[in-house]
């Protein structure tokens, strides 16, 4: 096609209203190509932005958020394919086709293997390049469907190791939902051992990036000179032995999530750098300079009142208000007894899978002790008490003994809870045990019979005794 016949569809189509077909940005020093690449796909309804250098490109990649970009392979201030390396970190969805006057199979499989989905020769054919675009935009809406599918499956999947069905879990599960999608900061609250790390995994997963990475840092337990350097990254010569740039968690994350947990411990000089970091989105590496930008998103966790922590000067009051935008708080298990027959249920099946021992469930009187049991370290008390009595257990069904001695208090009603709470307990786990059977058995009413070692009848008159109490 000629430049003059391009100038002239260009201009005839110029005074239509078309729905645009998506994002294009031209990355070309040479301005004439560049300017009749644009004209010619704003002809064809693609939105088109230029750029003669990698900074200009770069930026406009975030500001623009364009789904193909065309980069010629020689760039002034760097290559093409240090560009397509930067750009797949801030926007890993962006689709490259590389383009050369000096096309060979060495810079041809560079490109390929650097992350570009295609390759161009000049003089760019117009019909060529067009046909390149459209196919990579069907692929693109096909990944993007692709990915929004796995993010609902692998979003249910997060929410379910959320066991439980108090309004306090609700309550939980509801702010993820709201909150996952968003870039903001959230502090998460809650006893050791109640998921906190649960919670900032099922955030990511409903976040804007879930094929991004999640990197989780405990603060207690590196050594704060060392966090630093973990989190903020140095540069080549900041102190013996750094021989190379090291980029810290925040830059490493790309677009995913950094969760920081036990942010409470955190010394008063790393509070600050990470003050500045949270307000500015920017990190300062060590023996830097110049600060660099990070695109990650900043979730927290604590097991301290952090409140009380401000106003007894250990925490600044600043940074708190930055990271507190949004709150979750997970409540002991004590305070939600009512998921323990669930929680026996789901991590049950879980260490019995993985240690492939044929444990089928627990007795009633195990369901009482449980119930009855002080949690003192919650949630992940009762995974290594189950995971014990997994391993040291003999039969299919675990008994107190199968526990460790004094985890059960020897009254029932010990703790507040009623007989008549606790009798409902054992009919609920009942209930969550018979639907994860029938569940594996593919609701074959015969295998899980057999399964659960109960007469086909009895697991009928089972099922109508539970169905009579609570719809299953």
């Amino acid at each position: 096609m000629s430049l003059a016949s391009l100038t002239a569809n260009s201009v005839a189509r110029s005074g239509e209203s078309r729905e645009s077909r998506g994002r294009v940005l031209i990355v070309d020093d040479e301005e004439v190509i560049a300017s009749t690449l644009k004209e010619f796909l704003q002809g064809e309804a693609y939105e088109v932005a230029t750029a003669m250098s990698m900074p200009v490109a770069l930026g406009l990649i975030e500001s623009f958020e364009p789904d193909v970009v065309l980069c010629d392979v020689q760039l002034p201030g760097g290559d093409g394919l240090t560009l397509l390396n930067r750009s797949l970190q801030v926007r890993p969805e962006t689709l490259f086709i590389m383009i050369t006057a000096y096309a060979t199979v060495e810079n041809a499989v560079a490109a390929f293997q650097r992350g570009a989905h295609d390759y161009l020769m000049k003089p760019v054919m117009f019909e060529e390049l067009l046909a390149k675009i459209d196919r990579l935009m069907k692929y693109r809406r096909l990944l993007l469907e692709n990915q929004a599918l796995r993010r609902q499956f692998h979003a249910h999947e997060d929410l379910e190791t959320l066991v439980g069905r108090s309004p306090t879990m609700q309550a939980v599960k509801t702010l993820i939902r709201k909150v996952g999608p968003t870039r903001s900061t959230v502090l998460i609250t809650g006893e050791s051992g109640t998921g906190k790390e649960l919670v900032a995994r099922a955030l990511h997963t409903f976040g804007p990036d879930p094929d991004a990475v999640f990197l989780a840092v405990n603060c207690a337990a590196i050594p704060h000179d060392l966090l630093e350097n973990q989190l903020f990254g140095h540069v080549r010569g900041a102190f013996t032995g750094a021989e190379r740039d090291h980029a810290g968690l925040f830059v490493a994350a790309g677009r995913g999530t950094v969760f920081l947990d036990e942010i409470g411990e955190l010394s008063k000089s790393t509070l600050a750098k990470l003050l500045r970091a949270v307000e500015n989105k920017e990190v300062l590496p060590i023996g830097a300079t110049r600060p660099v930008s990070f695109h990650a998103r900043l979730v927290t966790a604590t097991n301290k009142d952090l409140l009380a922590e401000v106003a007894a000067g250990r925490f600044r009051e600043d940074l708190y208000y930055r990271l507190n935008v949004v709150s979750i708080h997970l409540s002991p298990l004590r305070d939600r007894r009512e998921d323990i027959p669930e929680l026996v249920s789901v991590l049950l099946a879980k260490h019995a899978a993985r240690l492939g021992k044929h444990v089928q469930g627990v007795d009633n009187a195990t369901v009482r002790g449980l119930m009855a049991a002080a949690w003192k370290g919650n949630v992940r008390e009762l995974d290594n008490a189950l995971e014990r009595a997994v391993i040291l257990g003999d039969g299919p069904i675990l008994t107190p003994d199968d526990f460790p001695p004094g985890l059960m208090p020897e009254n029932d009603t010990d703790n507040g809870t009623t007989r008549d709470n606790l009798r409902a307990a054992v009919r609920e786990y009942e209930r969550h045990h018979i639907q994860r059977v029938l569940k594996d058995c593919g609701d074959d009413k015969r295998e899980a019979a057999r399964r659960l070692g109960l007469g086909l009848s009895s697991l009928y008159r089972k099922l109508e005794e539970l169905d009579s109490r609570s719809t299953l």
